[in-house]
C-alpha cells in the first residue's frame, strides 16, 4: 500500500473539500508514493504518538487534529508542533490528518459519538443520527432509549465515553433528544433548542456557554475534547484495516485524556 492510497480512502468518507474555512487536513507530513504496512490511528500527533508509530513499525499515522494547524514560521524543537514535526520526518513516518471534513462525515465524528453514547435516530430504525439545521454540520440529534435526569445523563456520558470529568448546566429539563457534537460546539445551543433537543452534548463549553445555555432552557453537558472525539479513531482503524488487505492498522494505545478533576 501506498500513503497516498489510504489519503484516498480517507477522502472517500470525509472529502477535502467539506472542510471548515481555514482548516489543514490532508497529507500534511511525508510522501504520498511511500510504502506502508503498518499504520497508527490516533487523535492527536504528538512526540509520544510518534515514538508510538517508531516502536511498532508504523510508517504512517492517521489523526483527527492537524500536526500543522497555525503556520509554521521556522522548523525547530522550540515549539510544539516544531518538535513534533521534526520527529516525524527523522524517522520518515507521515501524517494525515483529517480534521473538520471528518467531523462533517457520515461515519464521522458525530455518529461515533453518537454510537457511543447510545443515541438513536428521532426517525426510528437504524441508521445514524441526522444532523440538525444551523449546526453547520458538526451536531448531531437523536434519542435516548429512555430519559434520564441530567445528572444521570452526566454519569452515563463519563462512563460511556470514558471521561476523567463532565461538568453540567441542568436547565430542569429531563433528558430524551440530544444533541452531541465533538469539541468545541457550545456555540449551537440555539440551533439544537430549534431543532427539539432537550440537551446538548460538547467537548469544549465555557462559563458564557453554559449561563447562555440555561438562558435559553437548554440542558449543556461538556464531557471534555478527548472523549467526545476519540470514537472515532475506532471507526477509522476499522475503515483502514477493512479496506486494505494485509495492512496492520492500530488504535495508539498511550493517548489519554490530558484533564483532570480532583
Amino acid at each position: 500500500m501506498k500513503t497516498g492510497d489510504i489519503l484516498e480512502l480517507l477522502c472517500g468518507l470525509a472529502p477535502l473539500e467539506t472542510r471548515a474555512e481555514g482548516d489543514n487536513c490532508g497529507l500534511l507530513v511525508g510522501d504520498a508514493g511511500g510504502e506502508v504496512t503498518r499504520v497508527l490511528v490516533a487523535l492527536d500527533i504528538l512526540p509520544e504518538t510518534v515514538l508510538e508509530a517508531e516502536e511498532i513499525g508504523a510508517q504512517l499515522i492517521v489523526s483527527h487534529h492537524p500536526v500543522i494547524y497555525r503556520p509554521l514560521r521556522e522548523l525547530t524543537p522550540d515549539s510544539p508542533a516544531g518538535r513534533t514535526v521534526l520527529m516525524l520526518a527523522r524517522r520518515g513516518i507521515s501524517a494525515i490528518c483529517m480534521h473538520t471534513n471528518l467531523d462533517r462525515a457520515e461515519g464521522g465524528v458525530g455518529p461515533a459519538l453518537c454510537e457511543a453514547l447510545g443515541l438513536l435516530p428521532l426517525t426510528g430504525g437504524s441508521g445514524n443520527c441526522g444532523t440538525i439545521d444551523g449546526g453547520d454540520g458538526f451536531v448531531r440529534i437523536g434519542t435516548l432509549e429512555r430519559p434520564m435526569t441530567v445528572r444521570g445523563f452526566a454519569e452515563h456520558a463519563k462512563s460511556a465515553l470514558c471521561a476523567n470529568s463532565v461538568r453540567y448546566a441542568d436547565a430542569g429539563r429531563e433528558v430524551s433528544v440530544v444533541a452531541a457534537g465533538g469539541g468545541s460546539c457550545a456555540k449551537y445551543a440555539a440551533a439544537a433548542l430549534a431543532a427539539g433537543a432537550d440537551t446538548l452534548l460538547v467537548g469544549d463549553a465555557g462559563y458564557h456557554d453554559m449561563r447562555d445555555a440555561l438562558t435559553l432552557g437548554i440542558n449543556l453537558v461538556d464531557a471534555g475534547h478527548f472523549p467526545t472525539e476519540n470514537p472515532v479513531c475506532d471507526k477509522l482503524v476499522r475503515l483502514i484495516s477493512g479496506a486494505f488487505e494485509g495492512l496492520e492498522v492500530r488504535k495508539s494505545g498511550v493517548l489519554r485524556d490530558a484533564w483532570f478533576a480532583v
